[in-house]
């Protein structure tokens, strides 16, 4: 069990082995040729001319796995890819990042890799709006862009000669706010499609990293300016306490925030993968028994949750 800490009583013990052994089963059964330990032979027709990839090695005349994970074939390609990885970055991925540091003409990102990744001046929308050459100015006003601390969402751009580039050319990335950032195992978030949520019957948004950072905010309209002007700025430290109190996130959202980031702390705790349909099953699993938002991390709630995952596999098994 990882991320909490579970006190389970003898029963409990007993209810969630059963689910567990019963999706382990289900899992085996579809990857049962697929799955490989470290030396188990991988078989392969050479007449084919293979390329040996990542986790793989030839030792008498044979290719065997020096990973534990699921064979994967790309044509003539044969690699392992491990069940249990660190993050790696490919072109494209949505991420997540919390700025660490702000340089001449970038900011550093901490994306939860083992480096840190940039995100250039030129590689981002200006506040204006206006696409133009990047001026000393403009590399000035940084901080009042992004400042250390600021969680952004952004856009793999690639690597280069000094490392991870990212890119927020988009009104949909940008400076995230008004909302929770948790932290998952990588390989729990899959590679999708569609890595933006908005939940419009609970006005938030949902942003599943592809790096295992999940951001929960409340819901924001995209806006033609990513981040407000100098002006705009000014113009908010002079308003009154009346509007101010008008700005704050509705109770109602803020628990919907908590009970969507605890339903992705059940599901990391147990192991599973973290997507949109099983968070709201989570979510309104726990509405239906109408518990509160803290009694949804105790360990009866994450033993139901797992049995609800088993049976739930079990029908798309029985339909498939």
């Amino acid at each position: 069990m990882r991320g909490l800490q579970l006190s389970l009583n003898q029963t409990q013990k007993i209810r969630l082995e059963r689910a567990l052994e019963k999706l382990e089963s289900l899992s085996s059964k579809a990857n049962n040729n697929a799955s490989v330990t470290v030396a188990d032979i991988i078989p392969v027709n050479y007449e084919d001319g293979i390329l040996k990839g990542h986790g793989t090695s030839e030792l008498d005349g044979e290719v065997v796995a020096t990973l534990c994970g699921v064979v994967e074939r790309v044509n003539k390609l044969v690699y392992v890819r491990a069940l249990r990885a660190r993050y790696k970055p490919e072109i494209g991925d949505i991420i997540v990042g919390r700025v660490i540091e702000v340089a001449p003409k970038r900011w550093r990102l901490e994306i939860n890799f083992s480096q840190d990744a940039v995100l250039m001046l030129s590689s981002m929308n200006l506040p204006d709006g206006i696409q133009r050459r990047r001026t000393a100015v403009d590399e000035l006003n940084m901080r009042s862009i992004f400042e250390e601390n600021d969680v952004i969402c952004a856009e793999v751009r690639g690597f280069q000669h000094d490392g991870l580039h990212l890119q927020a050319r988009s009104q949909k990335y940008g400076k995230l706010e008004r909302g929770q950032l948790l932290t998952v195992p990588p390989y729990l978030v899959k590679r999708r499609k569609q890595h933006f949520h908005y939940l419009d019957q609970y006005g938030i948004d949902l942003i599943l990293g592809c790096n295992g950072f999940v951001w929960i905010g409340e819901h924001i309209e995209a806006r033609d300016d990513m981040i407000m002007d100098q002006a705009n700025k000014s113009e908010q430290q002079n308003t009154s306490l009346e509007e101010q109190e008008q700005q704050y996130m509705p109770l109602e959202t803020r628990q919907n925030i908590c009970r969507t980031a605890n339903a992705v702390r059940v599901l990391a705790t147990l192991g599973f993968s973290v997507t949109i349909e099983v968070i709201m099953e989570t979510f309104n699993l726990s509405t239906s028994l109408n518990l509160d938002i803290h009694e949804m991390l105790g360990a009866e709630f994450c033993v139901l949750v797992a049995e609800r995952e088993a049976e739930r596999r079990g029908l798309m098994k029985r339909r498939g």
